[in-house]
């Protein structure tokens, strides 16, 4: 165990952080949680100030012995985006997660605005607001799209890590970006930070679409800079709502309620 290396989540550990079910000590499921595969031994120690060395030691061993994290490999996406995430982003964000989970399984939705994105930029008459849903439940995504579009939104459809690679790419960036947590092929998560360290991706909004309400999955997308969280299924109208409100837009006309999606 030296304090310079860098862990990341296995399948396995990836599986236990979604679950919400887990049976580890508190200590143990708080260093699951901040292991991201960018911060070092010794950065996950300074920041768990409320934790023994001892008992992170143990909790780290913990960890190994399940086969729950494992040395981090650079893989092909990572060395596209190169992230690095700010090691100080998941203790200011572990006062609202408790918040947030709850608004999550109360609501079904919930809205965090994060950094000052300054005025909206200047648009043409008539000029579409753009949004990329990232989704690999195909019917959803083209619910959201069809939605979106009626809404005056030029959209575009990413389910798996090439097609997201390749949307991210295309100029200009998108004004929203909406992204599911679990892909066949990459973490939500993962993408989440790296585009937070993305030049041209940075600022956009992100709004994360996910099946599980709790405490963890909170935590994790709030250190990595989500602005807002919708839980599957949800109403039209509860994705409309957090839409409008993290790209300051005027709020919905009042209407007939909308079908769950």
């Amino acid at each position: 165990m030296n304090d310079n290396d860098i862990y990341a989540l296995t399948t396995r550990g990836q599986e236990a952080l979604r679950s919400g079910a887990s049976t580890l000590e508190p200590a143990t499921l708080e260093l699951l949680v901040r292991i991201d595969g960018s911060l070092t031994l010794g950065q996950l120690r300074t920041g768990m100030t409320s934790v023994s060395s001892g008992a992170f030691t143990a909790a780290f061993m913990t960890l190994q012995n399940d086969k729950l994290v494992a040395i981090a490999e650079v893989d092909p996406f990572t060395e596209q985006f190169t992230a690095r995430m700010n090691h100080f982003a998941v203790t200011q964000a572990e006062a609202e997660a408790d918040a947030g989970a709850a608004s999550l399984k109360k609501a079904g939705y919930y809205v965090r605005i994060a950094r000052p994105r300054g005025p909206a930029k200047p648009r043409e008459p008539g000029e579409e607001l753009s949004a990329i849903v990232v989704d690999d439940e195909p019917m959803l995504a083209k619910f959201i799209q069809s939605y979106l579009s009626f809404e005056g939104f030029k959209v575009r459809v990413a389910g798996n890590r090439e097609e997201v690679v390749a949307e991210f790419r295309k100029q200009p960036p998108p004004d929203l970006i909406l992204l599911d947590v679990v892909l066949p092929d990459a973490d939500g998560f993962d993408i989440l930070l790296r585009l937070r360290q993305h030049p041209a991706l940075k600022d956009v909004p992100v709004i994360m679409l996910t099946g599980k309400a709790t405490r963890e999955s909170v935590l994790k997308g709030l250190a990595a800079g989500a602005d807002g969280y919708v839980t599957k299924p949800f109403e039209a109208d509860a994705l409309m709502h957090v839409v409008r409100t993290v790209l300051g837009l005027p709020p919905e006309p009042e209407g007939p309620a909308m079908q769950m999606l």
